[in-house]
């Protein structure tokens, strides 16, 4: 018994000599120091999570998880690579950290995504190398790019899309990275992805703050004195501002084929080569007709669209967003509302969110009609007080005019034929002028200068004319008298004729009146056709001298013909191109 206890201690004896206590101690040591290192890099994890979740504005969270990425795997470099919102995958933004500035400024431009960046993009999954120039996807660097062996690629997602990729390289004691280096770098992008998500929601929240802020300044504006015109550039402007278009513009009309360009934002504005702009081919056109807003990525290769870029002093545009300008699902399209920006920007253009700007475009629309209804109102109260100053003209003045020339004309036949008989016809002469004068004004009383209904003025003084002179009075029009006429024309046209029924009125005794203002050939006519006795000559000689004096201005003539008994055609014409030298 004694024996066998002896030989089983000398055995162990022998066993525990040959044991090598140092690597067994080193191997204990390297397990405690890999534990401490574990907990040391979860510490170092679960600080950097809270870092890059304690803002909301995006940029400061992408370059916050740059740089916790780096330190927490010991990377010499780090960047985060966003993706684009449109189809194609290709990098939006590169935020990158280890660099200098001198270095990116020797570099150049950013990275576009290819190569392996645009692998993660088609493959999201973590990738790991011990050399970046083995890979069959490395598309190289670019000169004076610092050199880059070890990589680690991560993808970053925000619920189910991926948001971009975050990438390591160079590990600073010159090793690869190791699984556990993923596996911070996998939850540390798990992490970013929530903190994106939320700072996105933010800026998204900004960003209908902003459009919210837009409509109402929008409408403050217009509860003041403001014109159409006014509100209209205002309404280009904010949504300029706020969406972050390069130009902006505002096309006018409820009818298709008749639209017109009426403000701009960003761009200098040439009312005449934009007026030349074929708006009835044009997307505006087609919002017009089918009231649905309309987006192209580049408006230079659609068909449906009329490229502005072509305007001088303008950008070369991309994509376009054009809106109706409708308040509410039951009112017609009055206009439609443009964002465009350069091609360069279609990155913010594709993150634009079209709800925000439609919106924005139909409270601007009720807006802009009820300034208009208040234009409407004030022009109605204008036109009811000169309605009133020409009642009272006619009623009171002229009658008196009227009631002094007749007296005046009874006491010429009482007086011998000498100077105090012409002195008083003379005088008598002057009152005539006098009542066609306030008859041509009380006329002109009767129409807005800013109007631009050119048919519907004619019609308003003619039907007042008959309605004055007690005549049988027929009006016609022949050609495109409403868009043709120059306003410069316009306005001598009205007073023409005024002048000439008020003729008709004095010196015709005609029953019925014909008045036809054409326009063909470049040329616009008026015509006023009477079935009276005929024009006196003195008439002929120098009571139609203002009528030759309006056509001559615009390089035109008149035409008198008159015949005792047989009625008188007065025709005025101009041609419609510029005046002659």
């Amino acid at each position: 018994m004694g024996e066998r206890s002896a030989s089983g201690e000398e055995s162990r004896d022998r066993a525990l000599a040959e044991v090598d206590f140092d690597a067994l101690l080193r191997e204990v040591l390297a397990r405690v120091h890999g534990l401490l290192d574990e907990q040391d890099r979860l510490r170092h994890l679960l600080d950097a999570v809270v870092a890059i979740t304690s803002g909301l504005e995006l940029d400061g969270v992408l370059l916050r998880i740059v740089r916790s990425a780096s330190s927490l795997v010991g990377a010499r470099y780090a960047a985060l690579g966003v993706l684009s919102e449109g189809p194609e995958r290709q990098l939006r933004t590169f935020v990158h950290h280890g660099m200098d500035g001198d270095v990116v400024d020797r570099i150049g431009d950013l990275p576009t995504g290819h190569g392996l960046l645009g692998l993660l993009f088609d493959d999201p999954r973590p990738l790991r190398l011990r050399d970046i120039a083995a890979h069959p996807a490395s598309y190289g660097f670019p000169e004076q790019h610092p050199p880059m062996s070890s990589f680690l690629g991560v993808p970053v997602r925000t619920r189910e899309r991926v948001f971009g990729n975050l990438y390591l390289t160079e590990k600073v004691d010159g090793q690869g990275f190791t699984e556990t280096d993923e596996s911070v770098v996998v939850a540390l992008a798990a992490a970013a992805g929530v903190a994106i998500e939320n700072a996105t929601l933010y800026e998204e929240a900004e960003r209908r703050q902003a459009w919210l802020s837009a409509t109402a300044e929008i409408t403050s504006l217009l509860a003041n004195d403001t014109t159409p015109h006014q509100a209209l550039q205002a309404v280009a402007d904010r949504a300029r501002s706020v969406s972050g278009a390069d130009v902006a513009w505002v096309v006018s009309g409820s009818d298709p084929h008749d639209l017109h360009l009426e403000v701009v934002a960003g761009a200098p504005v040439d009312r005449e080569a934009m007026d030349a702009l074929p708006m009835k081919e044009s997307l505006a056109s087609f919002v017009v007709r089918t009231g649905v807003p309309v987006a192209v990525d580049d408006v230079s290769a659609d068909p449906r669209a009329v490229d502005p870029s072509s305007l001088e002093g303008w950008p070369r545009l991309g994509p376009v967003m054009v809106l109706p300008l409708r308040s509410g699902s039951g009112s017609g399209v009055e206009g439609v509302l443009s964002l465009a920006w350069t091609s360069e920007r279609l990155d913010i253009f594709q993150r634009l969110d079209p709800a925000l700007p439609s919106s924005f475009a139909e409270q601007a629309a009720l807006a802009l009609q009820l300034a208009r209804s208040r234009e409407d109102r004030r022009r109605v109260t204008l036109l009811e007080e000169r309605d009133r100053i020409g009642r009272d003209l006619h009623d009171l003045v002229v009658q008196r005019l009227f009631g002094v020339g007749l007296g005046l004309q009874s006491t010429t036949a009482l007086l011998p034929e000498g100077d105090a008989a012409d002195r008083l016809r003379l005088a008598i002469d002057d009152i005539d002028d006098t009542i066609r004068d306030i008859r041509r004004t009380i006329f002109a009383l009767g129409t807005l200068e800013t109007s631009t209904d050119l048919q519907s003025e004619i019609e308003s003084l003619v039907e007042r004319a008959a309605a004055t002179m007690k005549l049988r009075l027929k009006l016609r029009f022949e050609g495109p008298v409403r868009t043709t006429v120059p306003p410069a024309v316009a306005s001598d046209l009205l007073a023409v004729v005024s002048e000439a029924l008020t003729n008709v009125g004095r010196h015709a005794n005609a029953s019925s009146v014909e008045v036809r203002v054409g326009v063909g050939d470049d040329m616009l006519e008026v015509s006023v056709v009477d079935d009276g006795q005929g024009m006196p000559e003195d008439v002929l000689r120098s009571g139609l001298h203002n009528l030759r004096e309006r056509a001559a201005g615009h390089g035109g003539d008149l035409v008198v013909q008159s015949e005792a008994g047989l009625g008188t055609t007065l025709t005025w014409w101009v041609p419609l191109g510029p005046p002659p030298e």
